[in-house]
């Protein structure tokens, strides 16, 4: 996996979705998915810059990527050192409510599961570690 470590700051996220992008070059890729990570890519690690740690902490996240298997699929991780959180814990929002009835929270970390083939979450050596799987 290639991996680079960004900053965890909302001001960093064109170069995060640019690293994506450049792991996928060259592999044949719909504008549909390129889409569907572009948006999970967002979410995850927005919700890592504004959540993982502490307003006076600086803090900062690995994003690893790679690209192959039988069918072909891009694999992400986010890595973090902040306070443990497993979103995927977190019941679903309900969506058949209206926007006015809902909790807030939830909606975007929906939509990743929904949109990626796999979505999972470990807590490893101090790190909370997000994985996305996606057919390209």
């Amino acid at each position: 996996m290639t991996e680079r470590i960004f900053p965890a700051s909302p001001d960093q996220l064109e170069q995060v979705q640019a690293f994506i992008a450049e792991q996928l070059n060259g592999y044949p890729c719909s504008n549909k998915v390129k889409f569907q990570l572009d948006v999970a890519v967002e979410e995850i690690f927005v919700n890592i810059a504004h959540y993982a740690y502490r307003p006076e902490q600086e803090g900062e996240a690995t994003v690893r990527c790679c690209v192959g298997g039988t069918p072909l699929q891009v694999t992400i991780q986010f890595l973090d050192n902040g306070k443990p959180f497993n979103p995927l814990a977190k019941e679903d929002a309900d969506i058949t409510l209206s926007a006015e009835a809902r909790k807030i929270g939830g909606l975007g970390i929906l939509m990743v599961k929904k949109s990626m083939d796999a979505v999972d979450y470990n807590y490893e050596d101090g790190k909370n570690i997000l994985t996305i799987k996606k057919s390209i």
